[in-house]
């Protein structure tokens, strides 16, 4: 976690350069691919914000309810190695991940998102297929050591949001509430550790979405309010 007083101006490289346009390109074929078919997709994290490194993932999010099966026909041109379904806590929104060789991971809602996790996406940095597929457009958004990365020609700016909070949510323009749920998330996890998941369930390849969820809401209360409501 940065410390508060945190402010550096960052000048990528030419190999930093030529990393975005790498993982960029990977994102742009999955999304391409989705919004042909009728999904509505974006691009979020490191990848729209352009502070990636080697270790980044690309990270697509169908931010609304869907056929996870739909999906899965799309997606097995790129080769699937993981579905799984993860609840984060008992209270949070039950997510579907399909992770995809090129290491895209491509997340989506199967219970209703709250305010705070559909702003989620906005709070990390987030856009479209027409915005990703320029590499050099970039957009803000906050890292997971809570500071603000503003893009910039050479680079970017970053800055600890801590005590810039009501700042952020302006400048993102989402709901303070999100901004402090995610600033407490993020500061628990750095004081304790990645912290425990509440119910996470990898699937066979031949295990279907709608099946395990069943089976599961028929002993987990938590899991059948949310997909009751």
């Amino acid at each position: 976690m940065a410390p508060a007083y945190h402010h550096l101006i960052v000048k990528y490289s030419r190999k930093h350069w030529d990393l975005l346009k790498k993982l960029r390109e990977e994102a742009v074929k999955v999304m391409r691919l989705l919004v042909l078919h009728g999904f509505n997709c974006i691009l979020y994290g490191s990848v729209a914000r352009g502070d990636v490194s080697s270790t980044s993932d690309i990270d697509i999010a169908i931010p609304y309810l869907i056929n996870p099966l739909e999906l899965e026909v799309l997606l097995e041109t790129f080769g699937i190695i993981a579905r799984e379904i993860i609840m984060a806590t008992p209270k949070t929104a039950i997510k579907g991940v399909i992770t995809l060789k090129s290491n895209v991971i491509i997340e989506f809602p199967l219970s209703k998102f709250s305010k705070v996790e559909e702003e989620f996406f906005r709070f990390t940095g987030c856009m479209s297929l027409n915005e990703a597929e320029d590499y050099k457009k970039r957009v803000c958004g906050v890292d997971k050591r809570l500071c603000f990365i503003k893009p910039t020609d050479f680079g970017h700016e970053e800055w600890s949001i801590i005590g810039r909070e009501h700042e952020v949510a302006r400048l993102l323009n989402i709901s303070i509430a999100t901004v402090r749920d995610r600033v407490e998330a993020l500061t628990k996890r750095d004081k304790v550790g990645r912290t425990g998941i509440f119910w996470r369930r990898l699937l066979n390849p031949d295990e279907d979405w709608f099946k395990v969820l069943e089976e599961e809401s028929a002993r987990n209360p938590a899991i059948r309010r949310l997909l009751q409501s």
